[in-house]
């Protein structure tokens, strides 16, 4: 990923609704996210070129002036175009009251995807976010206000909810999905799976593997691992605390788990992603607007060229 910026928030002030992180990424070809599970809401925002986002086995071509919906808790994958990758803006949102305010822009489990006209006023809204870094109460404010102007936006265009009903395999694979989001903390295996749904293992396994191209057991490893991971990243949590949330009862059983999935420890990921974050913060104002301006100076000259 090149020319990526992020600001994150691990102490916000507001408790109902409130921006948990916000970012700009252009991406490389074929860059991909996940499958990976995140604890707050997120909304991406398609500046230019095009991607793919997949929920389980549903999968949205997406382009320029699209943007996607990325639940709590719900495994997904995205991956940047191979000719013409994606440049994307994002805002990940919580608060006890974040789903009525994601509903209110039209934007459910039935509706993922959604069109938007007013790309540049999001693109700078975020761009603006990104700028107030400082830890001071009324930048805390600018940030909430910046979130109700980026709501506001994509409230002007209605979003029509999608009601494709769903077959029984995919039926199926939802109701393992929901089962494991629900206990995955619990120490759930895969025969606990299919006992719920009241199939065989060789069944949900086939089902698995023909939708998700993986396992039970590798989602389900996946799941809790990409929550891990996000735990690890937004929380102060000890590692034996995030091992035993997200179901592992052995500390060493899930840093083998862990690095296995991720390449590393988990108290080396959480390190270098503390001191990531801390970079990513202290990218200067004057790089990001460098990097605006050139964009900003090659659509007006394409635009003079074309007049």
């Amino acid at each position: 990923m090149e020319d990526s910026y992020v600001l994150q928030l691990l102490e916000p002030k507001f408790k109902e609704f409130y921006l948990s992180y916000c970012g700009y990424a252009k991406c490389e070809s074929l860059h991909t996210v996940g499958p990976r599970c995140r604890p707050h809401y997120l909304i991406h925002y398609i500046l230019e070129g095009r991607g793919i986002y997949q929920v389980g086995d549903k999968k949205y071509k997406l382009s320029k002036g699209q943007g996607f919906l990325i639940e709590p808790e719900t495994l997904t994958f995205y991956q940047a175009d191979k000719d013409d990758p994606w440049a994307y803006v994002w805002i990940g949102v919580g608060g006890t009251k974040a789903k009525d305010f994601i509903h209110d822009v039209g934007l459910n489990s039935k509706q993922l995807t959604f069109q938007c006209s007013y790309g540049e006023e999001l693109r700078q809204i975020v761009l603006s976010m990104l700028k107030n870094t400082e830890p001071t109460i009324s930048c805390q404010y600018f940030l909430q206000g910046r979130l109700y102007d980026f709501f506001s936006v994509l409230l002007r265009e209605p979003i029509v909810e999608g009601r494709q009903e769903p077959s029984q395999e995919n039926h199926y694979i939802q109701e393992a999905v929901t089962f494991i989001r629900n206990h995955y903390s619990s120490g759930i295996g895969v025969s606990d799976i299919a006992t719920h749904l009241n199939v065989n293992r060789s069944y949900l396994y086939t089902l698995f593997k023909e939708h998700l191209r993986m396992t039970p057991k590798e989602f389900l490893v996946a799941f809790r691992i990409s929550r891990a991971s996000e735990m690890l990243s937004v929380t102060d949590f000890s590692i034996e605390h995030i091992a035993h949330s997200c179901g592992y009862r052995d500390v060493l059983v899930f840093s083998k788990a862990f690095k296995a999935q991720v390449g590393e420890t988990p108290s080396v990921f959480r390190k270098r992603d503390r001191a990531d974050t801390q970079n990513r913060l202290l990218a200067s104002q004057e790089e990001l607007d460098e990097i605006m301006t050139k964009k900003a100076n090659i659509l007006k000259v394409s635009h003079n060229k074309s007049n």
